[in-house]
């Protein structure tokens, strides 16, 4: 006679990944009007600029995604937590979620790549947080303790627009530390760019602005720059020719 013996061990589903089972950026919101330190003009263009001159040279730009006041998600544990950096950078990630929608948000968790470099533009409605000066172990945590403990976000920028300012702060361990620079400028091997306050106008405004260069110090141009330069380069071979590019372009 056989008996037949019940087996007392239950098969146990393996853990779903937080992005199986975690809010994606469809379920989150992507602004809210009532936050402080909403952009300004400045807080814009400065922007623009950052991204239309941040060309890291080991990635190519399918891999590169950088944003301005977009809604960066960061704890699992609070998936309605966020910050808004007012420009930011992630390398090796795709120019778009999930290799094709335009993003919403930044989520972490889906994402799986946390940002190189954030960088705040003062405000004085956000000053004291974005300097690391309001009180920390608090819930929310503070912008300061999110980039620095939870993210590690290797580089942390702040530019006082009305003073002219840069502070540029490096991960070291699990704390940041204050970089010198040389004649407002500085090189993040990181990112193999430089950071620094060019004089000069941008979009019909002159003053010192956050831009990128290269390891040879030159200033990245943005696409615009790079056509009038070729059209310039143009016009003096056509003047060398003999041939006034004016008169070409009036017929």
């Amino acid at each position: 006679m056989s008996v037949k013996v019940e087996s007392s061990t239950k098969q146990v589903k393996p853990p779903c990944s937080p992005k199986e089972v975690l809010p994606t950026m469809y379920d989150l919101p992507s602004e809210d009007p009532e936050e402080p330190g909403l952009p300004d003009q400045f807080h814009l263009l400065q922007a623009q600029l950052c991204s239309a001159t941040f060309r890291p040279p080991h990635y190519p730009s399918n891999r590169i995604f950088f944003a301005s006041d977009l809604n960066l998600y960061y704890d699992p544990q609070h998936p309605s937590w966020y910050k808004r950096p007012d420009w930011f950078a992630v390398l090796g990630v795709s120019q778009f979620y999930e290799e094709r929608e335009l993003r919403l948000s930044y989520v972490t968790w889906q994402e799986g790549v946390r940002p190189t470099v954030a960088i705040e533009f003062l405000s004085p409605s956000t000053r004291a947080e974005d300097l690391g000066e309001t009180e920390r172990n608090r819930k929310p945590p503070t912008k300061w303790e999110v980039y620095e403990q939870i993210l590690g976000i290797p580089y942390y920028i702040i530019f006082d627009r009305l003073t002219n300012e840069l502070q540029v702060f490096q991960l070291a361990g699990t704390h940041y530390q204050k970089q010198a620079l040389t004649q407002e400028r500085i090189w993040l091997p990181g990112l193999q760019l430089g950071l620094g306050l060019w004089q000069g106008e941008y979009q019909e405004r002159e003053r010192k602005w956050l831009r990128w260069y290269d390891r040879d110090g030159n200033w990245i141009l943005t696409d615009a720059e790079r056509e009038s330069q070729r059209a310039e380069r143009l016009a003096q071979r056509l003047r060398q020719a003999g041939i006034d590019p004016d008169e070409i372009e009036l017929r």
